[in-house]
């Protein structure tokens, strides 16, 4: 199986300006010099981390969901982040992962902030996704998600275990503590892309955003400025580690009740 190449785009939001942050992602994806298999952008890039649901929702059809298109269509890569969504009289905070041939699979963040009334602004999903993307198995979640083990366990669908976030600068050690948990109890790499910046209510986001193998080290990671993060992903030695150190075979059983 080829190698998995894959870039996260660390960057600060404009509030609420969603042209503003088509535009500045676009200009970072340009700048982008290798080929891409996967790009990914952070929690809410369109407008950051809004409660103005009822305004800002785009429906399935609107402008995001094109410029994400066009982009994948341009790099010829999977593109991926979340954005504020209407659909059936319901709000979203959803994630597109958007192919180079224009189909595309959403994931709607499950855990939602309740200390930021994210609760009362949108629905909360009830279906993980899975991806496949040149062979790799991908779930990709949303910045709450993180703190759920049972909500990120594997049990044998994925390789990568992928987070967006808008994840604040207070809580940093949370972040970089259970992303590194992650990866070692569901033996998968993991990549958790978080924005930088201040939004309007003064909340700073510290960025960390980090590239992460089975075996818990870090391939690359970003402090608090804005970078591209890269990484080129190896299956066998995903294989390899798996097969030498099995610890799946002796996880715990469960169902969940959704």
């Amino acid at each position: 199986m080829q190698d998995l190449n894959v870039c996260a785009i660390q960057a600060a939001l404009v509030w609420e300006d969603v042209a503003a942050n088509l535009n500045a992602f676009g200009e970072r994806i340009s700048d982008i010099g290798d080929s891409p298999d996967l790009i990914i952008l952070p929690e809410m890039f369109t407008t950051g981390f809004s409660m103005n649901s009822s305004t800002l929702a785009e429906k399935m059809n609107g402008k995001s969901i094109s410029w994400m298109a066009e982009q994948a269509s341009s790099t010829n890569a999977v593109i991926t982040g979340s954005l504020i969504i209407e659909e059936n009289g319901n709000y979203y905070n959803r994630l597109i992962w958007m192919r180079p041939d224009g189909t595309f699979s959403h994931y709607d963040k499950r855990h939602l902030f309740r200390m930021m009334q994210e609760d009362q602004s949108y629905a909360a999903g009830k279906k993980k996704l899975f991806v496949n993307l040149h062979g790799w198995a991908i779930c990709p979640l949303i910045c709450y998600d993180l703190r759920f083990p049972v909500w990120s366990r594997n049990r044998g669908d994925y390789d990568v275990l992928l987070y967006v976030a808008n994840w604040p600068k207070s809580r940093r050690d949370a972040w970089r503590t259970l992303l590194q948990a992650r990866a070692h109890e569901n033996q998968a790499y993991v990549i958790g892309l978080n924005r930088v910046g201040m939004d309007i209510n003064e909340v700073a986001f510290a960025g960390d955003s980090v590239m992460i193998d089975p075996k818990g080290s870090e391939i690359d990671e970003a402090g608090v400025e804005e970078k591209t993060l890269q990484a080129s992903l190896n299956h066998l030695t995903l294989q390899d580690f798996r097969a030498k150190f099995p610890s799946a075979l002796d996880a715990d059983s469960f169902s969940l009740e959704i």
